[in-house]
């Protein structure tokens, strides 16, 4: 059993989204404010009817309700009247179900398909709260969000029955390492997570045993000689009894008071990467074979090589469990591979399983992973050849736009030009321009044939390079546009003309570039670089 598709509307930052999902691990990759948190958090909540470990009629706030739709309905009141405030709605679609989860299956979901899944819905009340919603809107002019005591939570099968809130037909875990903040949310958390794996009879028993605990505590002998002395001072409270015992309430419960140890140490006394660590495989060990386990950000706190410890541990684990992973590590995106990867908008996902997974996918692979990252986070990405054409195209982004490209969220990242094809095959996916700069070699036939494939297929994707066979490289090509006078002040040196500057250039690469990139003179830019930063 595993999630295919998650459909969400109106939950926090996710106003409308529609994401495929696969077995395995899938590694949900996008910038910051995109909703990955918010993704993760939806899916538990709609499998669990929890939300921060409880109910989550216990924590309706406006704020899980997506402020644009917040301002429409807003907006509507004031301009149109009668309007409904916004719901929210997550679904969860299944796929390979067991027998046993057959009452899930039927067509009571958003998109109509006939298949498995659940449905959690918060909505407006109007069968018990329709004449308190009228006296609400009364004066639109003074509202300001939605009127959250009047909703109420629904969640049910596609089958239209009812999901109980004990029986959760799917077990999930969701694991966030940021939450171990201190030694008590450490123990809380932890301890939270062992009882949720507890059987019933396990519980009981746990709890028997701590009690028995306690009431051995008042058969010891210091305490019954503590208790025969206050008994003799009567005069303490007015003739009644005092002694000491142990809180026996619920708020005394073995959860709340004993605390799990690592290696005979608290575990709140451990730093905060053993303990994101210890975290992260013990949900893993505890979620069953049919479960979902959810992870935001496994690299918080872990240096490199516990990372990588720890995602060796995940793929030996796993099983038959599907594993959804936000994260921005390029280690992560790199141990579980390309093609577990979701570039996610907060609309939709793009996957990358479409790769030629033959050489592509084992070319990214064999990476650190840092390139491949940048150009699926970055607003647009240049590829260029080379470190010189990498700060030539700095520059002349610069020039033209005032700014370096990543003030602008562009990445300029330089890779043989033997593997733009490689990274051409993810550009086919992304929604944002991806150009690459590359020389001619002395043959633009060749460079036009080589990406013939790409040119006018993907509007996103681009490619410039100097029709020029004569001007086969980037340094020619910079002397060709430029006067003397300029080469030598922003080469700082005394050329008598062209060539012997060229060659100095051709024989200093990265000097020449760097020279030219921290001047202050601005020179000017070859016809298809400028192109390319445009």
């Amino acid at each position: 059993m595993y999630i295919e598709r998650v459909v969400v509307k109106n939950y926090r930052s996710l106003r409308d989204l529609n994401l495929t999902l696969k077995k395995g691990f899938n590694l949900i990759v996008g910038d910051n404010e995109t909703g990955k948190s918010s993704l993760l958090e939806a899916i538990n909540l709609c499998l669990k009817g929890q939300l921060n470990r409880k109910p989550i009629r216990y924590e309706l706030h406006p704020f899980l309700f997506n402020v644009k739709a917040i301002e429409d309905y807003l907006n509507d009141l004031k301009n149109v009247g009668g309007a409904l405030p916004p719901s929210i709605m997550v679904e969860v679609y299944l796929a390979e179900c067991p027998p046993e989860l057959e009452h899930l299956k039927g067509t009571n979901n958003s998109l109509g398909f006939d298949t498995y899944g659940l449905s959690l819905i918060i909505e407006l009340d109007e069968d018990n709260f329709s004449a308190q919603y009228r006296d609400y809107i009364a004066d639109p002019e003074k509202l300001r969000t939605v009127p959250v005591e009047l909703y109420k939570v629904s969640r049910f099968a596609f089958s239209f029955d009812p999901i109980h809130q004990n029986v959760p037909p799917i077990r999930s875990t969701l694991i966030d390492p940021s939450e171990l903040s201190n030694t008590h949310h450490a123990n809380k958390y932890l301890l939270e997570l062992v009882e949720e794996q507890l059987e019933d009879s396990e519980r009981v028993q746990l709890s028997l045993t701590y009690r028995q605990l306690k009431d051995r505590f008042l058969e010891e002998e210091a305490v019954i000689e503590a208790n025969a002395a206050l008994a003799r001072n009567e005069h303490l409270l007015a003739n009644n009894a005092l002694t000491i015992g142990l809180d026996m309430t619920s708020r005394a419960s073995w959860e709340n008071t004993v605390q799990p140890h690592v290696n005979g140490i608290p575990i709140g006394l451990t730093g905060k990467g053993e303990q994101s660590n210890i975290k992260i495989r013990l949900a893993v060990e505890a979620a069953n074979s049919s479960g979902v386990v959810l992870i935001e950000e496994p690299e918080n706190h872990l240096s490199h090589i516990r990372l990588h410890t720890l995602l060796g541990q995940l793929h030996e684990r796993a099983g038959e469990r599907q594993f959804l992973i936000s994260t921005h590590s390029s280690l992560v995106l790199n141990k579980l591979g390309v093609h577990n990867t979701i570039m996610f908008d907060g609309v939709t996902g793009i996957g990358l399983s479409d790769l030629d997974d033959s050489e592509t996918e084992r070319y990214f692979r064999k990476l650190p992973g840092h390139d491949t990252l940048r150009m699926i986070l970055a607003a647009k990405t240049i590829l260029v050849e080379g470190p010189s054409d990498e700060l030539i195209v700095q520059k002349a982004y610069s020039q033209m736009h005032g700014v370096l490209p990543i003030e602008n969220g562009v990445e300029v990242i330089a890779v043989q030009s033997l593997a733009f094809k490689r990274f051409l095959e993810i550009a086919k996916y992304l929604q944002r321009p991806v150009s690459v700069v590359t020389d001619n070699d002395g043959n633009p036939d060749a460079v036009r044939e080589k990406y013939a494939e790409y040119v006018g297929v993907y509007p996103n994707i681009s490619i410039h390079y100097d029709a020029n066979l004569h001007l086969p490289t980037l340094e020619p090509q910079i002397c060709d546009v430029n006067e003397l006078a300029d080469l030598n002040a922003a080469l700082g040196r005394a050329f008598a003309d062209k060539p012997a500057a060229e060659a100095w250039m051709l024989k200093n690469k990265t000097e020449a570039a760097l020279l030219i990139a921290d001047s202050q003179i601005n020179i000017r830019i070859p016809e298809y670089i400028a192109n390319a930063v445009r």
